[in-house]
């Protein structure tokens, strides 16, 4: 059985988001690591799990299995799953707009320290 399961894995091609780290979004602020690996570790080997701590990141885990197939299967299971009365959105990390968010915010930030610098404001720019 096992020469079987091995065998279809090697033979399934993968869409290119899938990858073995996940964002999950939407978790109960008051979730344990434990309670995490309990959901999570249904469908394969965790390597790692990171809960979102700060005022912008709570509510938010990432979650590293040890391999790509376990994260394809939990995502496939737990897109959805009720959690304390909260549907959790698992999605694949992604680098890449994973940066554009926060260069999209680093240049707000920039923005707004030069229009303060030069006594712009967003009403002179709209003329």
């Amino acid at each position: 059985m096992a020469a079987t399961i091995s065998l279809r894995k090697s033979n399934t091609r993968l869409p290119p988001e899938v990858n073995r780290v996940l964002y999950v979004r939407n978790l109960p602020f008051n979730i344990t690591s434990e309670e995490m690996y309990d959901i999570f570790g249904k469908y394969g080997a965790i390597r790692q799990i990171r809960l979102g701590t700060n005022k912008d990141t709570r509510g938010t885990a990432f979650v590293v299995y040890e391999d790509i197939y376990d994260a394809k299967t939990a995502v496939d299971h737990l897109s959805g799953f009720n959690v304390a009365n909260r549907y959790l959105i698992v999605l694949y990390y992604q680098q890449a707009k994973m940066s554009k968010k926060s260069d999209q915010k680093k240049n707000e930030e920039q923005l707004t320290k030069l229009q303060e610098k030069y006594g712009v404001t967003a009403k002179d720019l709209n003329k």
